[in-house]
């Protein structure tokens, strides 16, 4: 392999790049909020765009709007026919644990309503409680609590922002479904000619490698929900098949359902309410099951769907998720498998040469066979 001369000008090349790559980082990172929608609707029109193609294939339809719609009614169906296998049971539950509460407060305080209990309770106390409101405690409560007020409002405004951000989603993931093919086809364009075979290369990389994640984690997510339901099932815990499925959902992103953890709490307070079983019983054999399900995803299903989906070891992933969160917030969570995918490619192309060397490697095995094949 012939070594290049380091001279001034490759220098002052290599310079000018690292300063656009950070001049990039630094925009991006300040113009996050702006662009957070657009990444995310890209990200959604990459996974919806295989269900229109399909869509236009099989049903014949070959206005695009339409096809775009019936996409998304599709999607938006699944999505809740889900929601529904999962919060219409959390909710009856919810109003199980209710109607517990409320019949261990009869039994144990021998009281027949609460709310007679409260106005009998306001008008014994009534006094005290007049001299509560007229005292600077009051006061001081009224201090202390006008900041959780407006965190209150702050919280609204929040929330009604995120709605126009989704609406807003939702119009630039229509918008990019409509010219799917040319965005993908003509944004080598911004690159000058002589840079295009090489980006070209690279985002053939990252395409492949983002359609077996997909796909990859998709399975490993599917099994672990599968394993759940049937975990869950065989200790006879609550709500055991939405719970299983919730947890499928979670792990789309790797080792998010440990969230999970938290409803399953809950859920065995509720079976320990109901059934005057212990508390911690319960709750260790719904740990167990996570303990079991979690070693056989990380020590057979991972390794096996993931490293021969990737090429790369899921511990990368998860490192790779948490740098460009960390140096770019929620838009690094996006891009990260990109990023770290075009670093990888470029790195084996380029520096390690490990793909030039499989090439030749096929190359020349196929001599090989060709020699062997005439003699």
């Amino acid at each position: 392999m012939i070594e290049k001369e380091i001279t001034f000008d490759r220098v002052m090349r290599w310079l000018i790049i690292a300063l656009i790559i950070a001049a990039v980082f630094l925009g991006v990172n300040y113009l996050s909020n702006a662009l957070l929608p657009f990444f995310i609707a890209w990200f959604l029109a990459y996974l919806i765009f295989p269900v229109v193609k399909g869509i236009e294939r099989y049903l014949h339809i070959h206005v695009r709007v339409i096809s775009i719609i019936i996409a998304l009614v599709v999607v938006i169906s699944i999505i809740g026919g889900v929601v529904w296998l999962i919060i219409p049971p959390m909710i009856e539950q919810f109003q199980k644990l209710g109607h517990v509460a409320t019949n261990y407060i009869h039994l144990k305080a021998n009281i027949t309503s609460i709310p007679d209990a409260l106005n009998q309770l306001m008008v014994a106390n009534r006094k005290e409680i007049e001299a509560f409101f007229h005292s600077k405690d009051f006061t001081n409560v009224l201090k202390v609590s006008a900041p959780g007020v407006l965190a209150v409002l702050s919280e609204t405004f929040t929330f009604l922002y995120s709605f126009v951000g989704s609406c807003i989603v939702l119009l630039y993931m229509f918008f990019i479904l409509l010219d799917y093919e040319y965005l993908s086809e003509n944004w080598i364009r911004i690159f000058p000619k002589k840079n295009r075979p090489f980006w070209r290369s690279v985002m053939d990389d990252v395409e492949h490698a983002m359609n077996n994640y997909i796909r990859g984690q998709g399975l490993v997510a599917m099994t672990m929900g599968i394993l759940f339901c049937i975990g869950f099932t065989i200790i006879g815990f609550p709500m055991a098949i939405g719970l299983g499925i919730l947890i499928g959902i979670l792990d789309l992103v790797p080792y998010l359902h440990t969230f999970a953890l938290i409803p399953t709490a809950f859920l065995a307070l509720l079976k320990a309410a109901d059934t005057g079983e212990n508390f911690w019983v319960i709750f260790a054999s719904a740990f167990a099951v996570f303990c079991v399900v979690q070693v056989i995803i990380d020590m057979i299903v991972t390794p096996k769907i993931m490293g021969k989906a990737m090429g790369m070891n899921p511990a990368i992933l998860l490192l790779s998720l948490s740098v460009w969160g960390t140096l770019l917030g929620f838009i690094g969570l996006i891009i990260a498998l990109p990023l770290t995918t075009i670093i990888m490619a470029y790195w084996k192309r380029y520096i390690s040469g490990e793909n030039e060397t499989a090439k030749d490697a096929g190359q020349d095995g196929g001599g090989q066979e060709v020699s062997r094949s005439e003699s």
